[in-house]
């Protein structure tokens, strides 16, 4: 079948032969899918289950719940829950262990297309930017409402690599005192004297991929999520991350390869390593150049493969 013979408008699925083939299904496997957004994966690894196998999939989103309703069947579990809770949530529904988890920590076409949730920097709408609209944490409008300088600073220089990071933080402080800035339209606006000419779409981006990463809180969550993929995999399973900006690659990788984000690699008094994962994927694997000019989000995606020791 061609891979994108079944996409829907909600959301294509990045490289998703390449995930199927990663996760080595077996028909009668328990499988976890930690990013359903538009179920684009799931459906695809639920096809290839047979009558004793079971996907579990996890999304705080309602409108990714309202989707996963579309595929209800024996065998599909649907978890409206952060992926942070994966240990929890899979011990709630004696689902332990599982025989392979796929995580694609990309925000989904119909987040990015729908205006009201914010993500998007093509239309005008509120400064929402959650995952989870629903929920108390603080949305982007909160966060340019109330951080201090010196946070807006730092998340801006972290997660959005912004080069006049210091600059942009003290524009939003000066331009917030003036009135309230909740909307896309308002904070275009009110950045538009630091905004470099001829890049201005590139550094949107930048500025709202730090926004929506601090909203989400998205850093903590995916290493909580990693450090518990060691304890729901059984020996032998298999762990398959896509990510797309450098930041979460780098968390991905050194969990892979070290066991932990940071440091090296700790070894015994033997000299031995005791890392939970072998790895497969010592360079990502990238999406074709056929895949990216039907689909551009494909082109920043970083696909990486470990075994369970």
């Amino acid at each position: 079948m061609n891979q994108y013979a079944n996409d829907t408008d909600y959301h294509r699925p990045v490289m998703l032969a390449e995930c199927l083939e990663a996760l080595q299904l077996q028909p009668g496997g328990r499988y976890v899918d930690v990013t359903f957004g538009g179920g684009g994966h799931s459906a695809r690894i639920l096809e290839r289950l047979g009558p004793g196998g079971h996907l579990y999939s996890f999304d705080q989103d309602a409108d990714a719940e309202q989707e996963a309703a579309k595929l209800a069947r024996p065998g599909f579990t649907f978890i409206r829950s952060n992926f942070r809770n994966l240990f929890s949530e899979l011990k709630r529904h004696d689902a332990l262990p599982v025989d392979g988890l796929l995580a694609d920590l990309g925000v989904s076409s119909h987040q990015f297309d729908t205006p009201e949730r914010g993500f998007s920097t093509r239309f005008d709408g509120p400064l929402d930017m959650r995952m989870n609209p629903e929920g108390d944490e603080p949305s982007a409008a909160d966060i340019i409402a109330d951080y201090s300088e010196a946070e807006l600073h730092r998340i801006f220089g972290m997660y959005g690599e912004v080069t006049n990071a210091r600059t942009l933080a003290a524009t939003v402080v000066a331009a917030r005192r003036g009135q309230s800035i909740t909307t896309i339209g308002g904070l275009k606006k009110a950045i538009a004297p630091v905004t470099p000419r001829g890049k201005e779409n590139k550094y949107l981006a930048q500025v709202f991929q730090a926004l929506r990463i601090e909203a989400n809180d998205e850093m903590a969550a995916l290493r909580e999520m990693l450090e518990q993929t060691a304890q729901v995999l059984r020996p032998g399973g298999r762990l398959v991350v896509m990510s797309y900006h450098s930041l979460e690659d780098r968390l991905v990788k050194n969990f892979l390869a070290k066991g932990k984000f940071y440091g090296e690699v700790e070894k015994d008094l033997f000299g031995r390593t005791n890392v939970p994962f072998e790895v497969l994927t010592r360079r990502p694997i990238e999406a074709t150049a056929e895949e990216i000019a039907l689909n551009s989000r494909a082109r920043s995606a970083k696909l990486r493969v470990g075994i369970k020791n």
